[in-house]
């Protein structure tokens, strides 16, 4: 009896050890999986804006998604309802005239941090830039990739620790990653987060190498010019330079005990 306990108790903590030894890549690919499904969802969103939209039983169709939620068109997440408040499809109903204010107000703020970094009112980088709800869209705002790593990430708004618990997060107070000099789009993301690869492989980045950012206008092609480890209190490469159009892609690195954060400094080509 004693020896099928001990045999069950190995079988058991072998059957344990390898869960831990897989968890991080299974975890991984699930993760990886999820982000993808994620940005294709985002370029759907994009690419299926609509003018207009009515129910097939209303009468007057409405170009906003304020008014479609007055009339009941939509829930409070823009998927389309019935009159009993059923969704009546599986994706949301996202607006043109949504999509291009949120375009302006993009550049407006993009506008209004230019000359204002720095201050006391700009050291946080946590919160969003923008409410993105306002537009009847999720804080999903663009997607990074790096084809030499073979990276692709989600980039949302606010780097904070549930954004950056997904994927990349852009730095409040840094512009966003809008096709437009003057400006300087810092994205963070981890390195070493349990069971996700986000900016681990950043470090194998070179001088030369493509990276990309498409939002849900265009999509911006950048080369690596630079790469440097700085102190975590170092903030100079976020700010804009006049005339140039910068992606900072910034993680933490910990070496002999020490944390500091690697930047990798890339320039629109």
């Amino acid at each position: 009896m004693w020896k099928k306990i001990a045999v069950a108790v190995a079988v058991v903590m072998l059957l344990a050890g390898i869960g831990f030894l897989l968890y991080p890549t299974v975890s991984n690919e699930i993760g990886k999986a999820r982000a993808n499904g994620e940005i294709e969802a985002f370029e759907k969103r994009g690419a299926q804006a609509v003018d207009s939209y009515a129910p097939s039983d209303a009468d007057e169709p409405v170009k906003t998604r304020d008014e479609a939620l007055e009339k009941g068109y939509i829930d409070d997440e823009g998927y389309p309802i019935d009159k009993n408040g059923s969704r009546t499809a599986g994706e949301p109903v996202v607006f043109t005239f949504d999509l291009d204010r949120l375009h302006a107000d993009s550049r407006a703020y993009n506008r209004s941090i230019l000359h204002h970094q720095g201050t006391v009112d700009t050291n946080d980088f946590s919160a969003a830039a923008l409410q993105m709800s306002r537009y009847g869209l999720s804080n999903f705002y663009a997607f990074v990739s790096a084809p030499a790593i073979g990276m692709r990430l989600p980039v949302y708004l606010g780097a904070n620790d549930a954004m950056m618990s997904y994927g990349a997060a852009h730095l409040c107070n840094t512009s966003l990653p809008l096709d437009e000099t003057d400006t300087n789009a810092v994205i963070a993301a981890h390195t070493g987060y349990i069971g996700r690869i986000f900016f681990d492989n950043i470090r194998n980045l070179e001088i030369g190498d493509e990276v990309s950012i498409a939002n849900y206008w265009e999509n911006i092609d950048y080369r690596v010019i630079e790469t440097k480890t700085v102190p975590p209190t170092y903030t100079d490469d976020t700010l804009i330079q006049d005339g140039r159009q910068l992606l900072t892609l910034v993680t933490c690195i910990t070496e002999n005990g020490v944390t500091n954060r690697y930047l990798v400094i890339c320039e629109a080509t």
